[in-house]
This record gives C-alpha cells, structure tokens and sequence, in this order.
C-alpha cells in the first residue's frame, strides 16, 4: 500500500449509511456504506511534506527571534522608543487578525496553496531588509533614530498584516497534509522543536547582539540578517510540501464506497480527489449554522480574553511588587520554556488517544487557577528558589496542552469545505478578544477598587473557569466523553484492572 487516506470532518447527511434497492434506484443487493470525504496522497509525499514542515519550523523560528521579542524590543528601547511604541508594538499581532477573513476569501480564489504562501510570505520577508538596511544607514548618519523607529512600526504593521492575509490558508494546507490520527503527535514534535531552536538561539541572539565590535545596533543589524535568511530558507522548504488546490479541496464531496466487508470500489483506486456524488451530495450548512463551531467560537473567545486579563502582568508583577531582578525574571522564562519543550510531545501522543476536547478541560481547570497561585508570592528566598520555579514548571507544561489542543479541536471541527474560513474568523474573534482583555486588564489593574494586580488574578481566574464551560458541548468526532476518559485513564486502567493476571497502565486504552 503505497498511499494513505486522510479523513476529513465534513459534515455528511443524516440516514445514508444504506441505500435500499428499488425500481428507481438501481443499486447493488448488497448494501453500501458511505464513508467521510478522503484525499489520497502517497505515503512518501506525507513523510516528505511533514519533513519539510518540520524543518521549516525550525528556520522560521529563528526568522521570528530576530523580527520580534526581546530583541526587537531591546532595539526600540536603544532607540529611546516611548511606552506608546511598546504598547502599539504588543497590539499589532493580536488586532490584525481582524483581516484573515479577507485573506481566507482572497486565498479560496487562488488554484495553489503553495503559490499563495509563497507570494505573502515572500514579501513579509522582504521587506524586513528596508529595516536592515535601515540600520547601516543610521550608522553613516543617513537615518536618526525617530525615523528608524517609525521605520520598524511601518515593517512589523505590514508584515504582520500579511501574516493576518496567509495564516488561515496556511493552517488549512497543512491541515490537510497531516493524517487525523497523527495530529497531536505530530504538531507536538513540531512544536518541541520550533521551541527548543528559540531555547538555544535565543541566548545566542543577544550575546551576538550585545557584544558586537561596532555597537548593540550594529549587532541587532547582522543577527536581523541571519534571521531574514533563515526566512527565505524556510519558505524554501514549501517546494517540498504537497500542494494542495483550494478549488478542489472545496469540491471534496462523499467519498469511497464500501460494502460491509470493507472493499473499495476497483474504480476509485487511482483517484487522488473525490468530488461530490450528485446522487447523494453534502449539504453546504453555512457557517452561522453550524451550531459544533459556534460553541467553538464562544469558547476561544472567552478563553482568550480571560487569559489575557492577567497574562501580560505576571513579569511586570515579578519585576514592580516583588522587586525581582531582570535576570530572575529571564531565569523563570527559561523554565516554563524548558518545561513547555518537554511536555509538548507528551500531550500531542495523548491528545491522540484521548482527544483534544478532554485534555483542554481537565488541563484547563489547572490553568484556570494558576493567577490564584499568584496571590502567596513574595520577594522571600523561599519563593524565590522554590515557589517561582514550580509555578513556571506548571505553567508551562499546562500551555503546552492548551495551546497544542486549541489547536488540534480547530482542525477537528472544521469540514474540509470552506475550511479557511473557519480558521480566518477563528483568529479574527480571538484577536479582537484577546485585545479587549489586554485593554480591559490594563484599566482594571491601575484602579484601586478592583485591589490592583491581585484583583486582577482573581477576576482572571474567575473568567478562565467560565470559559471551559462551553467545551463541555462541544463535538469531537470519535472520542470518549469526559466520564469514560476519566475511568479510562484512572480507575478503568488503574484501581479495577488490578485484579487481571495481567496489569496494563495505558492511558485512554482503546476498547
């Protein structure tokens, strides 16, 4: 068998499994069973595109440490950058999400995931040389520095805003690459070394940066150099990728015919694409009515806007209430990144076994009381030496699975039609909340009535539990409720199975 067939979440219509046999409906006496919309691509052309995307990862991470940051903000700051610049600085990414829906239209209209891609972000990454060559011309005096920081707003507005155009199509292409059933795997591995590459280069960067001969700008300018070559080289690894064509991804219809001995139709062997049987077609349900992502929707939402009530405050409370050093400050970031490397594997295999839906509840409650935590911390040394660091070490291995699984459950209820934008109106509504918390935040936390900072945990905290609520109606396809996950993973594998001659611990343990 040379080629595997992905499953796809398309919606299919109700009572089709069997087709009875009539005057009017010449079929075959043994009964039919309709299977999901597939796409068959070879085994090879898989292993090679998910290769290529991994090492993709690991170029444009590095393209990402030097266009953001730490060290895009330790630049501004060489520059005398005001606080408005840093607060329009972390606004940007979150509010441009507002046009991937236009950027999910656009990209429908296109024959070519690959070409797309290639044409947003190809000149996203260009247009950070204006910013290289920028900084030499400082140097000679040609640029000052009001107008290289205006000069940076203008590049990381517009790259960022063509990020917003390609994204959903960019999730859609690889959505459709990665098989169902290797997902959270596989976008684990991903993530784990997207992750590790900025643990290394990280540190790297600013030693580079702060120890150049000719000055920290100069040092930013040749590391923004290295960054935007590792851009094009991770753009490099598209032409290794599986293209995919949104005109015919939208026309995905019911697929392959089994009888109930599960033998596929001779003729459907050699189809790479199955589109619509105009006997039995898919019904177009339009996106304000499919209820599964509607409660999708409601959740995110929530959920990001919750988070970032209190997320951006938790160094500035390290750094301003417990007066810590910047090092300490640096030191806690590097664990929670240690710990979010570690675990990323862990939870993707188990979203496999389990689902996303059952991982982002139970870890979600973690998460969700984690400001709370907050609240005993103080500048003594046992806090410092214990408390801190096991707070980051939870936090980061807790996000680890909210992110990976945020992810995946967006993948997994979105059908094959029209998936773009899906995604598109997905990041749009989690832009704009994430953003209205940041703000909302902000104004709470300089009011003395809602006790600063701490107030601010507590509401967080509040907010965070609210927003798993709707998770709990939410429809992943082939998996446990949260009950037999439970029983499965604990007491099912655990307590009750001691009994057998033989005692298996396997977490989620298919029936």
């Amino acid at each position: 068998m040379d080629s595997i067939q992905l499953e796809t979440s398309a919606h299919l219509p109700p009572d089709i499994s069997t087709i009875p046999t009539n005057e009017n409906n010449p079929v075959p006496p043994s009964p039919l069973l309709v299977t999901k919309p597939t796409l068959k691509i070879p085994k090879n052309a898989i292993r090679t595109s998910l290769q290529a995307s991994t090492i993709d990862a690991v170029f444009a991470a590095i393209f990402s440490i030097t266009t953001g940051g730490i060290l895009l903000s330790n630049f501004l700051v060489e520059l005398g950058a005001n606080p408005v610049i840093f607060g329009m600085l972390s606004s940007i990414p979150m509010l441009v999400n507002l046009i991937q829906p236009l950027g999910a239209y656009l990209s429908e209209r296109t024959t070519s995931r690959f070409r797309y891609s290639m044409c947003i972000y190809g000149i996203s990454r260009l247009l950070w040389l204006f910013l290289a060559a920028g900084i030499w011309m400082n140097g000679w005096g040609l640029v000052n520095s009001h107008q290289l920081v205006t000069l940076t707003l203008v590049i990381v507005l517009t790259t960022h805003l063509l990020g917003g155009l390609g994204g959903a199509s960019w999730l859609s292409w690889l959505a459709m690459i990665v098989p169902r059933r290797l997902r959270g795997r596989y976008f684990g591995i991903r993530s784990s070394v997207s992750n590790l590459t900025v643990l290394v280069c990280v540190p790297l960067a600013g030693i580079a940066t702060s120890t150049w001969h000719g000055g920290t700008l100069q040092g930013f300018g040749i590391v923004l150099a290295v960054g935007i070559i590792s851009g094009f080289i991770s753009l490099g690894c598209q032409f290794f990728k599986v293209d995919i064509n949104p005109q015919e991804q939208n026309n995905l219809g019911l697929g392959k015919k089994e009888n109930e001995d599960g033998e596929k139709s001779n003729s459907q062997h050699s189809t790479l694409l199955t589109f619509p049987n105009p006997n039995c077609p898919i019904p177009d349900v339009p996106i304000w009515k499919d209820t599964n992502f509607l409660i999708f929707l409601g959740y995110f939402s929530l959920w990001m806007f919750a988070v970032n009530l209190s997320a951006p405050f938790f160094n500035f409370y390290m750094l301003d209430t417990l007066s810590l050093d910047v090092s300490w400050v640096t030191f806690y970031g590097s664990i929670h990144a240690g710990a979010n490397l570690l675990l990323m594997v862990l939870w993707g295999r188990l979203a496999d076994r389990i689902g996303n839906r059952s991982i982002l509840i139970l870890v979600g409650i973690l998460v969700g009381i984690t400001p709370i935590l907050w609240l005993g911390v103080s500048g003594s040394s046992l806090d410092i030496w214990l408390w801190l660091p096991l707070l980051h070490i939870l936090t980061g291995g807790t996000w680890a699975a909210i992110d990976l699984c945020n992810n995946n459950l967006q993948l997994e209820i979105a059908p094959v039609r029209n998936q773009v934008n899906y995604f598109a109106i997905a990041a749009a509504v989690a832009g704009v909340s994430g953003a209205l918390g940041t703000t909302i935040g902000g104004f709470l936390a300089e009011n003395p009535i809602y006790g600063g900072l701490p107030g601010i945990f507590v509401i967080s905290c509040l907010f965070r539990l609210v927003a798993l609520i709707p998770l709990a109606f939410i429809q992943e396809q082939r998996r446990k409720s949260i009950v037999q996950t439970i029983l499965n993973w604990g007491i099912g594998n655990g307590i009750w199975g001691m009994g057998n001659k033989k005692f298996v611990w396997e977490i989620g343990k298919r029936k």
